[in-house]
């Protein structure tokens, strides 16, 4: 039982790298165990993409650039790094909800390969709110930048994997949302927002207030997510994969601003 615990956790980690990130990796097995390994992984993988985008403002500002030119250049990499996957995520569940159809016509508008209005809007404000925001803590001090950057990509997973509890349903019968919902247990839940709060210590480096302020953002992008959660389910019948990538990125952004303003 042990080895198949065991095997379960690396399949999971390699499923996770292979999903979310622009990483090359063999996957032999997927299944619905190893996909709930994987989610379980999600907020690791997040906090170190995070750490790079906090690291590439950093230096950026470093080299002379100006803080939001370095923030905007740090969350462009960090786009490339996840192939914008959650970031298509977020637009296609903007147009759907804001066509203000039915469940089922909604889930065919999110289905589609082009953008619509409220889909480019929605991108515009959260890729600029997140760069001007990273610019801020850019401004305050690397390590700032860093911390705060790293918090907000594990906030942002770990949305995502909470939504994949057993009480929430799959929009569709078939899907990333269908194969993940209703995959990770409470106790994985527990272990992964003691984990976040952990990444959140981090800021006493810069001070003890900075570390509330991350853990304060971190909590604000867990309930607004929660939010959005909530109204995607009631208006689409469950989570879907476009679903949990708006989670990750409405829950990051909020992450940032949080702990941007009271930095």
């Amino acid at each position: 039982m042990s080895r198949m615990g065991d095997g379960d956790t690396v399949a999971g980690l390699r499923m996770a790298v292979g999903t979310f990130t622009v990483w090359p990796v063999r996957v032999d097995r997927v299944d619905r165990a190893v996909a709930g390994r994987a989610m379980s992984w999600a907020p690791v993988l997040g906090a170190l993409l995070g750490a790079v985008i906090g690291t590439v403002a950093g230096f950026g500002t470093w080299l002379g650039w100006s803080a939001p030119l370095a923030a905007l250049l740090a969350v462009g990499a960090g786009a490339l790094l996840t192939r914008g996957l959650h970031l298509d995520g977020l637009a296609d569940l903007a147009d759907g909800l804001g066509s203000g159809r039915p469940a089922a016509e909604a889930l065919e508008v999110m289905r589609r390969s082009d953008i619509g209005p409220f889909g480019v809007l929605t991108l515009l404000v959260t890729v600029g709110a997140q760069a001007l925001a990273l610019a801020q803590l850019a401004e305050v001090s690397v390590w700032a930048a860093v911390v705060g950057a790293t918090t907000a990509g594990a906030v942002g997973r770990a949305a995502a994997t909470l939504a994949c509890l057993r009480r929430v349903p799959s929009a569709r019968p078939d899907g990333l949302g269908a194969f993940v919902a209703g995959t990770v247990g409470a106790p994985m839940a527990v272990v992964i927002s003691t984990g976040v709060l952990a990444l959140c210590a981090l800021g006493v480096v810069h001070s003890p207030g900075f570390a509330l302020a991350c853990a304060a953002g971190a909590a604000a992008g867990v309930v607004v997510a929660g939010g959005l959660l909530w109204h995607a389910v009631r208006r689409l019948g469950g989570i879907t994969g476009d679903v949990l990538g708006a989670l990750v990125e409405t829950a990051a952004t909020t992450a940032l601003l949080v702990a941007a303003a009271l930095a």
